[in-house]
């Protein structure tokens, strides 16, 4: 696939003007700041930087006496780390570090307490200030036993041992909290007064991220597939020329391989080819704006074409297109020539055109897009810079046709080395500079982006676990957020990607050690991807860490199903048995309930709750193999256990007896 060399290195300077420059490191590491907390009962690690050889004494004390003391000797790099004993909760105290080098750093105001990571995509990102009645929670943030650290967003393609930018420790206040996660500020404040202990927040997320992107190469190399994409990431380091040549080889061999409009005669780009029974659209932003029912639920391959008229003054001359962000990935042509391709919803997509490319008169321009949303920009603010100064708008009548659904295509390959799609770059940028820091747990609310792909998400997600849990704990606990609904009602059963990732979540949660899931089905929006129910997730999980973490006597865990079988002419769900019972919510019985057979065609199921089981009918579904519950994008779904939990969304095979009175989930 070839790239122009200006667009390519005007990327490259795009990127490295926009990001924010890498944090200096200091002889205490920027985890150890004023307000920090520090994980309770357990070994406190203290690192950071002096002079080659020296030693570096770290003490913490009250204000009354010294606690603790320790010494550590600086490596070859500069590089040094001591250890704490594990201290009780408490506080405050003073944490300095001392070298013999001559330099010498104190942070106050410091807790013992529980911090907890919480990490993931938007929904995790989505900061308090747009949640649901955020003034009165943001008004009433004044809880100094909780205390915030915001990792900045930093994607590298080499694992780093300091952040990309200034992070600090804050104080819980209206100010603090306002840009802070949503999630994982709601899931401190119900979380710590249970607790009675200090509490610390350290959020490091980014919005539209692949799960791919958090992993470490030491789990992706494990987990095999992808050895031709962690090659490019020390190359790029070293040549970013060289690795974007090779990567054009390989993003041109899949477009190639999955995209029928590449290989059309004539291609869908090519000036000649004929679109004129295309519908047509003023893009306004997203497809899914356009009011077309085809575009409002299409992930795959859609094509746009458009036409600009050329002088002949201007013919023949360099000129730049600009088309701003896209979702997801894209490829651009002018006249039959490709001119650029890239991806990242939040980077803008500029690409030079080369002299020779346009000509006096017609001139094509045909923009392949993957992703599920298309371009984020109206065509009102696309343009086409000419050489002479003049600049074309591109606000006109685009024609556009979909050349193939993700299914059918599966994922496209993402850039290693760039933003939130990239290959363990965000585990490099914003995971491995948290060093040995002790986590009482991990909230991980991510899966949106990895919806297309549930079955290598079910690879991935395991991979994740075991890789924190090298740096974090071989224990540390994760509570998983499940993905809420997002999508249109169906008015019958249909296959759903975002219904199968649930299922990863559940299945992958179900065989892990010290993880929860919390489900979150019943406060997503049809409309929006990020709703702004964040409280209810936030006190989900906050019941869930206080059920499996500390054993508290609190119902923190949704409704599970233990095994399906068939008697007579109904199929039987048997429910764990939970809280002081099941029941249903806005009718004497439960809905969302489907029974499917072996080739996958389901049917809706009426259903009766009697206790702990669910009795379908099953009279007209004979063959049914497996049964279904909450099982679309956005299904509607109504039982709940008596304190308020959902029950989780399922897919449960059909056994042919009812289960030991013993078993478990």
């Amino acid at each position: 696939m070839a790239r122009c060399l200006p667009h390519r290195y005007f990327h490259w300077l795009l990127l490295a003007l926009i990001a924010v420059q890498p944090a200096a490191a200091g002889l205490l590491h920027a985890t150890f700041q004023d307000h920090a907390v520090l994980q309770r009962e357990a070994p406190i690690p203290v690192w950071g930087m002096t002079k080659p050889g020296a030693t570096v004494t770290v003490t913490l004390a009250t204000a009354s006496a010294t606690a603790s003391r320790a010494t550590a000797h600086a490596g070859a790099d500069g590089r040094w780390q001591a250890t704490l004993p594990a201290l009780p909760a408490g506080g405050p105290y003073t944490l300095t570090a001392q070298s013999t080098a001559g330099t010498r750093q104190t942070a106050t105001d410091i807790l013992i307490g529980d911090v907890f990571l919480c990490s993931g995509q938007s929904n995790m990102e989505y900061p308090t200030r747009l949640a649901s009645d955020y003034d009165q929670d943001v008004n009433n943030a004044d809880n100094g036993q909780i205390r915030l650290f915001h990792v900045q967003r930093f994607r590298s393609a080499e694992p780093r041992s300091t952040f990309g930018a200034g992070a600090r420790w804050r104080v819980t206040s209206p100010r603090s909290v306002r840009e802070f996660s949503a999630v994982c500020y709601f899931f401190g404040r119900d979380l710590q007064p249970a607790l009675g202990v200090p509490v610390g927040l350290i959020e490091s997320s980014w919005g539209g991220s692949l799960i791919q992107a958090w992993i470490g190469p030491r789990e992706i190399r494990r987990i095999g597939g992808y050895e031709r994409y962690l090659e490019l990431l020390p190359l790029y380091e070293r040549s970013p020329a060289e690795a974007w040549k090779r990567w054009d080889a390989i993003a041109a061999q899949w477009w190639r391989a999955h995209d029928p409009a590449s290989t059309a005669s004539p291609p869908w780009y090519a000036p000649r080819y004929d679109d004129t029974s295309w519908p047509t659209i003023v893009p306004t932003g997203t497809w899914r704006e356009w009011n077309v029912p085809e575009l409002q639920t299409f992930n795959g391959l859609v094509w746009l074409r458009t036409d600009v008229r050329v002088s002949a003054r201007e013919a023949g001359r360099q000129a730049v297109l600009s088309l701003g962000p896209i979702d997801q990935s894209d490829i651009a042509w002018v006249d039959g020539t490709q001119v650029g391709a890239s991806e990242g919803y939040d980077v803008p997509r500029v690409y030079s055109v080369p002299a020779g490319v346009l000509h006096a008169g017609r001139n094509v321009i045909a923009l392949g897009v993957f992703g599920g949303a298309g371009p984020l920009l109206p065509g009102s603010q696309m343009t086409l810079k000419l050489a002479g100064g003049t600049t074309l708008r591109l606000s006109g009548k685009w024609r556009y046709r979909t050349s193939a659904p993700m299914s059918r295509t599966g994922q496209i390959p993402h850039i290693p080395w760039q933003n939130q799609f990239g290959l363990t770059v965000l585990h490099a940028g914003m995971i491995t500079p948290l060093g040995p820091t002790h986590v009482r747990g991990v909230i991980w609310y991510q899966g949106e982006s990895d919806a297309s792909q549930p079955k290598v998400y079910a690879r991935l997600l395991p991979a994740l676990i075991s890789d924190w849990r090298r740096q974090f704990g071989p224990d540390t606990p994760f509570l998983i957020v499940q993905l809420p609904g997002f999508g249109p009602y169906q008015t019958k059963p249909e296959p759903s990607d975002w219904a199968q990732l649930r299922e990863v979540q559940r299945r992958v949660v179900a065989v892990t050690p010290h993880a929860g899931l919390a489900v979150t089905i019943d406060v997503g929006s049809r409309r929006a991807l990020h709703p702004t129910d964040k409280q209810d997730v936030g006190r989900r999980l906050a019941l869930l860490a206080r059920a499996l973490i500390y054993r508290q006597s609190v119902t923190g865990v949704s409704p599970s199903p233990i095994a399906a079988w068939r008697a007579g002419r109904q199929v039987l769900v048997r429910f764990d048995a939970h809280g002081s019972g099941l029941e249903t919510a806005e009718w004497n019985r439960p809905i969302g309930f489907q029974l499917c057979d072996r080739a996958g065609h389901c049917a809706f199921a009426d259903a009766i709750q009697r206790g702990t089981d669910v009795a379908l009918d099953a009279s007209s579904t004979p063959a049914a193999a497996t049964v279904r519950y909450c099982w679309a994008d956005s299904p509607i779904c109504n039982l709940y256990d008596r304190e308020g939990l959902p029950a989780v969304p399922f897919e449960l095979p059909i056994g042919h007896a009812a289960p030991r009175a013993d078993t478990t989930r």
